[in-house]
């Protein structure tokens, strides 16, 4: 006695759907590794800020350096300036000209704030362009 296996035709039907399960399991691992890298990413840490190294740019002839003392008074060209007449005093030494680089000196000692504050006057002033003077390594 023999028996006829019908197996049908050796063709196989084609299949025309997308298998998505690798997709997702490849989704889900990102999902997972972003949700624990992005914590890590905006973490708040206190930085005490170290000194420059960067190369020394060529100065202008006539630089115009504008000085905060430790007292947080203003000294424009060896001239002291308050805080209502630092624009006019700006406007007068550049001859009205914005485009001129300022050079801002501040005392180690000034808090941060008030440097802020004075680049705050100096653009309220429309004087954008603004080089931070420091002692080279």
């Amino acid at each position: 006695m023999s028996v006829k296996l019908d197996h049908g035709s050796d063709d196989l039907a084609e299949n025309h759907e997308i298998n998505v399960t690798p997709f997702i399991d490849v989704m889900l691992v990102l999902l997972i590794i972003f949700m624990v890298a992005a914590p890590l990413a905006t973490v708040d840490v206190p930085v005490d800020l170290p000194v420059s190294t960067a190369e020394r740019q060529p100065k202008p002839d006539t630089p115009l350096y504008l000085t905060l003392k430790a007292d947080l008074s203003f000294v424009l060209k060896e001239q002291p300036a308050t805080r209502e007449t630092l624009a006019q005093a700006l406007d007068e030494a550049t001859g009205g000209k914005k485009d001129e680089r300022i050079f801002l000196r501040a005392d180690k000692t000034v808090p941060y704030g008030e440097l802020m504050q004075a680049m705050n006057i100096l653009r309220g002033a429309g004087y954008l362009k603004v080089a931070l003077v420091g002692l080279e390594q």
